[in-house]
């Protein structure tokens, strides 16, 4: 209640300059808040990104064990069709 007195008792030009003052600080925080939802943005598209290459190393690790294992079948068959001969 007090500031609110003294509020009432400040000069039309002192109310402006707290006015121009706070949009300034709003302006400010407002700036940093965007800077901070894009850090959090990022920060969500770079855990994507990482799964996402996850995935990729996964199913290409996959495959090398599908290649490796046809290799080694079909070095056994050969094997095997060379010992009967």
């Amino acid at each position: 209640m007090d500031k609110l007195v003294n509020i009432k008792k400040l000069r039309r030009s002192d109310l402006i300059e707290i006015c121009i003052s706070q949009a300034e600080e709003i302006e400010y925080l407002n700036e940093k808040l965007e800077e901070k939802n894009i850090i959090l943005e990022e920060s969500g598209s770079i855990a994507m990104a990482a799964l996402r290459l996850n995935n990729i190393f996964e199913d290409a690790q996959k495959a090398a064990d599908q290649y490796v294992e046809s290799v080694k079948y079909q070095t056994d068959k050969k094997v095997s069709s060379e010992k009967r001969w």
